[in-house]
């Protein structure tokens, strides 16, 4: 049996394989007014896009803030919007009762979101994550879907509920252990420890951290060494969780601010994980030379017999005077390793190069004063090592810059996501630049030599203070639409008027073929088959994605639905390898230009 989801239309139909042409003159059109947000008004910085009730259509959950909600004006904090078949977004916010708080009241708070099937039923629980202030006596929570588009509030057991878990700033839904029920990854913020939460596979969940060799340390002054090397809490700012060597156990990623090191822990068949933060290059880049930071240089004019401050010169932009307390530096710290990393935002798991091996891509708060050390957004290209490693291209090389108009400048990226938005086989890069003046989002096209070039603006996708972004069909005509949220932080005269988030069409439709996968865990598996892997192979190219459980900062999320464009292909196989111990694998020839659901126990289904 086939199982064939027509793409635009109900009814089933023929594929619809389309003589490649001529791209559109404008890759992108706002219509935000036509799906209703600007009505709903969804004012939000952080954004997951689900098909949260089932019905093929993939839906959105905006949040701004992790207050509490009265559903009702200003106060408003997040919006689950129901997609009405394309035909605009319907708040059901309050009526699914995704925010039912535990103590009484209205809506319970929680900006932190990862969607996955806990409980195997075959629907999208939800975890909400609370950066608890005791102020409150809300906690995070998991929300498991009924089935009929509402939610109940979880177990009250869970452990993520208990103090040690009251900081998240991202999270990952994982299988890390292959048993067929998703764990729950947690990155922590303000210098705390991450956590991993087994998952039963009834929603329940016991934290698991120490046992699986994840633990790391407080930070302190006498253990400089150990924090250089990736032992310290990281300052966690987003979550992800992927494959990073094709040994079918998911890796683990933590992404730090403060210029702290990110950590990444290589996963293994019996359960246990081992720091290659450092070792893989994912902690901080090799550039460790601070002599061009302006308030470093300022501190060695000021004090020019201090170690390391022989021959430094003096700085180009800022003034600095003997009382002067402005200029951000501390000689004794500041020239470790551990703090000429970057401000890691995000970081996003994909095959951005079409070799099988999942690659990488951070965001990065950059500050013009700095210097070179602090690092840029970057992609992070697999090695294919069994022991992970990256390689960092140059910059320049790869494509991957920008200009900056004045000289106090501020590189905001914070989220990101990657997608293919023209179906011509090659993933893009889409990086969200925010809080700061003159800060947008920014799209990047890659080119048939691998290099990308900046997407320009008349392409339609002018979008300022970029926060928060999900990419799906959601009017299911075969391309990948953006939606994007808005920050306010420092607002200057490039603020939009309404913080509302906005939906950008994609105009590609039949200029190239693509298909769409969904797959349904079977035995084994974890019913939404996050972590699973599908190859598809079209004239000598083999494109290769994950089935993800969240990432990013404070949580964002893409459809679970895999979307592969695939030039003018018409004839493709199709392998999956499911996530479970054996690691099944099942190949399919299918037809481009259609939407499939693969059942693991059933095949292709119809």
């Amino acid at each position: 049996m086939i199982m064939l989801w027509l793409l635009a239309c109900t009814e089933t139909k023929e594929n619809t394989c389309v003589d490649v042409g001529d791209g559109p003159t404008v890759a992108f059109v706002e219509q935000t007014e036509k799906w209703g947000l600007d009505g709903i008004n969804a004012v939000g910085t952080r954004v997951s896009a689900v098909d949260f009730d089932g019905d093929g259509w993939t839906d959105l959950f905006i949040r701004k803030d992790g207050s509490s909600d009265d559903f009702a004006g200003d106060a408003r904090s997040s919006w689950l919007l129901r997609n009405n078949e394309g035909n605009g977004f319907v708040d059901v916010t309050e009526s699914s009762g995704i925010r039912t708080p535990r103590n009484g009241g209205k809506g319970r708070p929680g900006q932190v979101v990862a969607f996955g099937d806990v409980d195997n039923d075959g629907d999208l629980d939800v975890y909400t994550g609370y950066n608890a202030d005791g102020s409150r006596d809300e906690t995070s929570e998991l929300m498991i879907n009924n089935g009929d588009g509402t939610f109940s509030i979880g177990d009250e057991s869970n452990e993520f509920r208990n103090s040690s878990a009251a900081k998240p700033a991202g999270a990952a839904f994982v299988d890390y252990n292959l048993d067929g029920k998703l764990d729950l990854w947690l990155g922590q913020a303000n210098a705390t420890q991450d956590l991993l939460f087994w998952g039963y596979g009834d929603g329940t969940f016991v934290d698991v951290t120490r046992g699986v060799n994840l633990q790391t340390r407080a930070w302190s002054g006498n253990a400089l060494d150990d924090i250089n090397n990736g032992g310290g809490h990281t300052v966690s700012w987003s979550a992800a969780a992927c494959d990073l060597n094709n040994d079918g156990y998911p890796d683990l990623l933590s992404a730090s601010y403060g210029r702290a090191p990110n950590h990444l822990w290589e996963g293994a068949a019996d359960g246990m994980f081992i720091n290659r933060s450092v070792s893989s290059g994912y902690a901080f880049d090799e550039n460790q030379d601070w002599s061009d930071n302006e308030s470093a240089r300022c501190w060695c004019t000021l004090n020019p017999s201090d170690t390391g401050c022989d021959g430094v010169p003096e700085p180009e932009k800022i003034r600095c005077e003997q009382d002067d307390d402005a200029f951000r530096w501390n000689h004794s710290t500041d020239r470790e390793p551990y703090r000429l990393g970057g401000n890691s935002g995000a970081t996003i798991c994909a095959d951005i190069n079409n070799d099988g091996w999942n690659d990488l891509l951070t965001t990065e708060i950059v500050h013009w004063d700095v210097g070179l050390n602090s690092d840029s957004s970057s992609i992070l290209i697999n090695n294919q090592t069994q022991e992970v490693s990256f390689t960092r291209p140059d910059l320049e090389e790869v494509g991957i810059t920008r200009t900056h108009d004045i000289v106090d400048w501020n590189d905001g990226d914070i989220t990101g996501t990657i997608f293919d938005f023209d179906n011509d086989g090659r993933k893009d890069l889409y990086i969200g630049s925010t809080d700061y003046p003159g800060t947008r989002g920014l799209l990047y096209h890659q080119q048939d030599d691998g290099t990308f070039v900046e997407v320009g603006l008349e392409q339609g996708l002018l979008h300022n203070r970029s926060h928060g972004v999900a990419v799906a069909d959601f009017d299911r005509d075969g391309d990948l639409d953006i939606v994007i949220g808005h920050s306010s932080g420092r607002c200057d005269d490039d603020c939009p008027e309404s913080f509302h988030a906005r939906i950008y069409e994609n105009q590609w439709e039949a200029k190239r073929n693509f298909v769409q996968i969904a797959l349904i865990g079977g035995s084994g598996s974890n019913k939404s088959a996050v972590g699973a892997r599908v190859e598809v192979t079209h004239d000598g190219v083999t494109q290769m994605q994950e089935v993800g459980g969240g990432y990013g900062h404070y949580g964002a999320q893409n459809d679970l639905v895999l979307h592969f464009g695939v030039d003018a292909s018409c004839e493709l196989d199709v392998k999956v390898t499911w996530p479970n111990a054996a690691r099944t694998e099942q190949t399919f020839t299918v037809e481009a230009g259609a939407r499939y659901t693969i059942h693991q126990d059933e095949g292709l289904q119809e």
